[in-house]
């Protein structure tokens, strides 16, 4: 009966160091897969939202100019035309 033990006790303790050695694999994939992730992500310059914000509020206030700009060189443009 006690070699019954002990054969469950090691396998018992054979499964738990299995476990812990998947836990740990699994454990280091993931640290390896959001590395490989970073760098893909930082290789591709993508921007932050927040970089995308400033540079489309950019371009907003620049058409918004431009439209001012065109709308007083067509007056001037008229203006002369009828001197």
């Amino acid at each position: 009966m006690t070699t019954q033990n002990k054969f469950f006790d090691d396998i018992s303790q054979l499964m738990t160091n299995a476990m812990g050695v998947a836990q740990g694999a699994r454990s280091e994939a993931e640290t390896a897969m959001k590395g490989w992730v970073d760098r893909f992500l930082a290789d591709r310059d993508f921007v932050t939202r927040e970089e995308f914000e400033a540079v489309r509020d950019m371009a907003i206030k620049a058409r918004t100019e431009n439209a001012d700009l065109k709308a007083r060189l067509d007056a001037l443009e008229a203006a002369q035309r009828q001197e």
